[in-house]
């Protein structure tokens, strides 16, 4: 989001007492912002091909609810990876033929679930396959069939999100002995094999390098058609992982950054032959959510000053566990929720949890900090607000939506309400209260 709508948001929100003593910490969703990506992301694709192409969001980046109904409206699709994603993508009103299944643990009921509705399945590893295999025969499914290949090709700077090394969990590997050979034939064995899927990219991992790991698929769907003597492989899903900058306000790379450069490196893909399907999620959200916290103390420890906020492990868990791999940038604002002035102090952003590893960021230069004042982690469209980390029973955070309107008025809509100190005690079994007394 821009830093001037970005600081409207932060006033209005003050103001409208979405931050407030009995709710000090809530968290941003930019709607333009929002449609303002997906509008890049088809038109860059739209750029180099006139195949069609399914966008289909990665849930688990925001699994909720009205953003995924705002994504469905704005034309995307959803890939989903659990019975839980797939009932909040059908809960949004998104059909089935825009929906992509996706797993490396799919159980027998998951798999009858989807070939029953029509929704596209991406296998991931030959015992999978085999269980489709007995599903098909006992009754046709409508879903397209893919076989999720991990082309091997290598990792980023981020290992645990590294999805194409050569020991990696997904898919089934193309370079391993004998490997190469086995996928094609399994696809000539089965003529309701249509797709092959790869996602080789992440955060922290280069675009050649994602490209590398599409052209390799492209490769291996030309081998089988040729082998078939027919156009077997009809759809290619190139996965998704763009990575974001979390550096600074532009938004790089590009969606149109990558498809010229699949234009130039696998060209073939995009001459109308295959249909695409891309599983975007942190690079279309990330740059439109902010997580607000106020200040509750500012201290001093060892001569640095330390402000103590409500913004923690709860909602920035990889920054808290991994900063170096997922550094946020923080703003600074006041209590009326106006940008802060003054010079840069070297000052720690720390969060409420109980361990001293609890922070937004370290040595960070901000006008000082005092308590009552506002900090805005930004960047945190994606994962911060919905992948929530109980931690000291901290509860679920409100998420709200904003949009301007003509007359330059910030307005809100409720995306989730925060989560209730009673619904924190439901859930920890408050109604089993007596079940291990006299065992």
């Amino acid at each position: 989001m821009t830093v001037d709508r970005r600081d409207r948001a932060v006033r209005a929100a003050v103001e409208q007492g979405l931050l407030t003593e009995d709710q000090p910490v809530t968290a941003l969703i930019d709607v333009a912002g929002i449609r303002s990506s997906v509008a890049a992301l088809r038109a860059a694709f739209a750029a180099v091909t006139d195949a069609p192409v399914l966008h289909a969001f990665a849930v688990k980046a925001a699994p909720l609810v009205p953003v995924l109904a705002l994504l469905h409206a704005e034309g995307m699709g959803a890939e989903v990876a659990s019975p839980g994603e797939l009932a909040l993508a059908r809960a949004a009103g998104l059909p089935a033929g825009s929906i992509v299944l996706d797993s490396p643990a799919k159980t027998v009921a998951e798999l009858r679930e989807a070939l029953g509705l029509g929704i596209a399945v991406n296998a991931d590893n030959w015992q999978e396959l085999a269980r489709i295999d007995e599903l098909v025969a006992a009754g046709p499914t409508a879903s397209p069939v893919g076989l999720r290949v991990n082309a091997q090709v290598g990792g980023g700077t981020i290992g645990a999100l590294s999805t194409a090394t050569p020991t990696s969990k997904f898919g089934v590997t193309l370079r391993d002995e004998g490997a190469r050979e086995r996928v094609v034939r399994a696809c000539l064995e089965r003529p309701w094999l249509t797709r092959l899927h790869t996602h080789s990219g992440s955060q922290g991992m280069a675009l050649t390098r994602m490209t590398e790991g599409v052209l390799a698929v492209y490769e291996l769907a030309e081998e089988i058609n040729a082998a078939a003597g027919r156009r077997q492989i009809d759809t290619i899903d190139v996965g998704g992982g763009l990575p974001v900058n979390f550096a600074s306000e532009e938004h790089t790379p590009a969606f149109a950054d990558y498809t010229a450069l699949l234009r130039e490196r696998v060209p073939g893909l995009l001459d109308g032959r295959y249909g695409l399907v891309t599983e975007f999620g942190r690079s279309l959200l990330a740059k439109h959510g902010t997580v607000l916290a106020r200040v509750e103390y500012a201290k001093s420890a060892g001569s640095r000053p330390i402000a103590v906020t409500h913004a923690g492990v709860q909602v920035a868990t990889r920054t808290v566990y991994d900063p170096l791999s997922w550094p946020l940038r923080i703003a600074a604002y006041d209590a009326e929720g106006l940008p802060k002035a003054g010079p840069g102090v070297e000052q720690d952003i720390a969060g409420p949890a109980c361990f001293a590893g609890d922070l937004l960021a370290e040595k960070r230069a901000l006008p000082l900090l005092e308590s009552g004042d506002v900090i805005a982690a930004l960047d945190t469209g994606a994962y911060y607000f919905s992948s929530h980390y109980g931690y000291n029973s901290l509860p679920r955070t409100a998420v709200h939506g904003f949009s301007t309107g003509a007359d330059g008025e910030v307005r809100f809509a409720t995306v989730r309400t925060a989560q209730t100190v009673e619904s924190i005690v439901a859930e920890a079994g408050g109604a089993e209260r007596d079940a291990l007394l006299g065992r």
